[in-house]
């Protein structure tokens, strides 16, 4: 029997970013399937991991951002997450003045919110509540914590923080780096500037194994993510009762909607932790993890937590 844990509130569920390059029209797809039948509240759109990848979908934003606040879902635009070019930077300029919610992945998108309210993405390194407090007085009106935290840290964060949306990581590969170079085009023989987009072969990313056949890390254009799927289905009661009013979900190759769906069940007591897991097996087949929350090596699978 499930659990329930009084937070005083329901749990909001975000979707976040595709991170990955896909084609054109199964982006759009996703998206419209997003809006018709996913159970989520917010989704977060746009391009954060390479700017070299934005005219694959630039011309098909509006129309999707359309049909998901069509289907009641609130939207957040996505900053770039490492900006090295002064072009990239306009670009965040430029979306910031779209007069859509914008959710800043790294500390140049913050200032060009000059105070305006904005959320705070997973790739900016709040690691305490001072930290949470001092974006929160530049705007900031909820953050994602980074997916590497424990639990106690979460906890903390968000009892030195009131005021401030807390949101965790709670599916999908972690973004672990991002990287000036492109070792993704590098495996397959390319360089940088002439990648071919070659990251759009691997819609779920490029696996990389360690010298013994372990599936170790998943490059993502110029991002390294883990090879493991974070995977918080089991602790989130723990989750809930520490504070925390949101949980990310990272898309992945695999049906989001329904794993959306799980999440909502769980958070609602209406599966347990374990029973649910036990069904997102069933959907995606990928190694999962949560050691992160549990200050253990962040592969590693622990038991369901208890709040």
């Amino acid at each position: 029997m499930a659990v329930s844990v009084d937070t005083g509130m329901r749990p909001e569920l975000i979707l976040g970013p595709v991170l990955y390059l896909w084609e054109p029209g199964a982006w759009r797809d996703f998206y419209h399937r997003i809006a018709d039948e996913a159970d989520v509240d917010t989704v977060v759109i746009g391009e954060v991991v390479c700017s070299k990848r934005m005219h694959f979908h630039d011309a098909l934003l509006d129309g999707v951002v359309e049909r998901l606040v069509a289907a009641g879902k609130s939207v957040r635009l996505a900053s770039l997450a490492l900006v090295t070019l002064e072009r990239e930077l306009k670009l965040t300029h430029r979306l910031v003045e779209r007069g859509l919610p914008i959710e800043v992945s790294e500390l140049s998108g913050h200032a060009a919110m000059r105070g305006r309210p904005h959320a705070v993405g997973p790739l900016v390194n709040v690691y305490n509540a001072p930290t949470a407090n001092v974006l929160a007085k530049g705007g900031a009106t909820s953050i994602c914590l980074p997916p590497e935290l424990p639990l106690s840290a979460i906890r903390a964060i968000a009892a030195g923080s009131p005021g401030v949306g807390i949101e965790v990581f709670a599916f999908g590969r972690v973004p672990l780096a991002i990287s000036a170079r492109c070792a993704h085009a590098r495996i397959k023989g390319q360089t940088k500037d002439n990648c071919r987009f070659v990251c759009g072969e691997d819609p779920d990313g490029l696996m990389v194994d360690t010298l013994d056949g372990q599936e170790f890390l998943a490059l993502n254009g110029v991002q390294t993510m883990s090879g493991t799927v974070q995977c918080l289905l089991g602790d989130v009661p723990a989750l809930l009762a520490s504070g925390v009013s949101g949980l990310r979900l990272s898309p992945q190759a695999c049906d989001m909607a329904a794993v959306a769906a799980l999440f909502r069940a769980t958070a609602e007591a209406r599966l347990t932790g374990q029973e649910a897991l036990t069904k997102v097996r069933s959907l995606y087949g990928a190694q999962y993890s949560n050691g992160f929350l549990h200050a253990v090596p962040g592969h590693m699978m622990r038991q369901v937590s208890v709040p």
